[in-house]
């Protein structure tokens, strides 16, 4: 039996920030240094409110990953844009649930009038520089050494998906 993607909701809580966690403390998947509480939950759903988010559960009823779209920019001229944050379980990563979260939240913002997906990628995170790559983002933008994490620094690499 395949995983199923399921609304994101506050039961996900502890899962969600458990795997992003994960990110903090290892590699440059997020752009944070410390781990955050599982209060910080509540700033996730509040980013993703009128935009699609989901959970990726597993047949054993586990949480493989989460993702959303949020609004890129405040102003509603930029309303037809959305950022998309995603995080995979490491046990689920290569296993296609990036893909179905991609393209589930791909087909959700057509239907809400998005036509452009953001993705923020630290320059040291090739393997999502690559898969966004494949999924017909292009590089729009980078931000040269602006980030700083574990001793290193790294740049922002935005990519675009025109749907």
């Amino acid at each position: 039996m395949e995983s199923k993607l399921l609304p994101l909701s506050e039961g996900h809580r502890c899962a969600v920030m458990d795997i992003y966690n994960h990110y903090v403390e290892h590699g440059f998947a997020c752009y944070r240094e410390k781990q955050l509480p599982y209060e910080a939950f509540d700033k996730f759903l509040a980013m993703a409110k009128g935009f699609p988010a989901y959970v990726s559960v597993g047949e054993n009823g586990t949480v493989e990953g989460f993702g959303f779209l949020h609004a890129w920019h405040s102003s509603e001229c930029f309303s037809r844009t959305a950022e998309i944050t995603y995080f995979l379980h490491p046990d689920a990563i290569r296993k296609g649930i990036g893909t179905r979260m991609l393209d589930q939240l791909t087909q959700d913002a057509i239907a809400q009038k998005i036509d452009r997906i953001l993705a923020s990628i630290s320059s040291r995170n090739p393997e999502s520089i690559a898969f966004h790559r494949k999924h017909d983002f292009e590089e729009c933008g980078r931000f040269p050494q602006v980030g700083h994490k574990h001793g290193k620094d790294f740049d922002v690499v935005w990519m675009i998906k025109h749907i």
